[in-house]
């Protein structure tokens, strides 16, 4: 089971740009983490997002086309899974209909005061994936 995407729009900085006149490909990471954190935060009920912090534990990008400075740009993400302390995302990321890249990361959740692993609650699993 997975839950529907969330949109996160992407802006392009000149500081983004490469040597090569288009987005540096480690920009990509910073955009799923602001696309993941942002989906999170919109879903999550305040109270836990205030108590659980998300850190990455993997990506694996697949770049399709290059990004320039005016381009508009999307992050699309779905949840793909929980599996105990850790989420599984898919990322998209477009310019209109092409794709920029894909992104297949993984999650561990932590509790905000402790800094340890934490289980997110299964009512709260369900909002993201139901």
């Amino acid at each position: 089971m997975s839950a529907a995407s969330h949109c996160h729009p992407i802006s392009i900085l000149p500081d983004d740009i490469d040597f090569m006149g288009h987005v540096n490909n480690a920009r990509y990471l910073g955009w799923v983490q602001d696309a993941v954190l942002s989906h999170w935060r919109r879903v999550a009920p305040a109270e836990e997002a205030a108590a659980k912090l998300w850190v990455a534990l993997k990506h694996e990008i697949t770049y399709r086309k290059p990004a320039f400075l005016n381009d508009q740009v999307i992050a699309e993400v779905v949840l793909e899974k929980v599996e105990g302390v850790r989420a599984f995302y898919a990322t998209v990321i477009r310019r209109g209909e092409d794709v920029l890249a894909e992104v297949r990361s993984s999650w561990c959740c932590i509790d905000a005061q402790t800094l340890r692993p934490a289980r997110l609650a299964k009512e709260l699993i369900a909002r993201f994936l139901g």
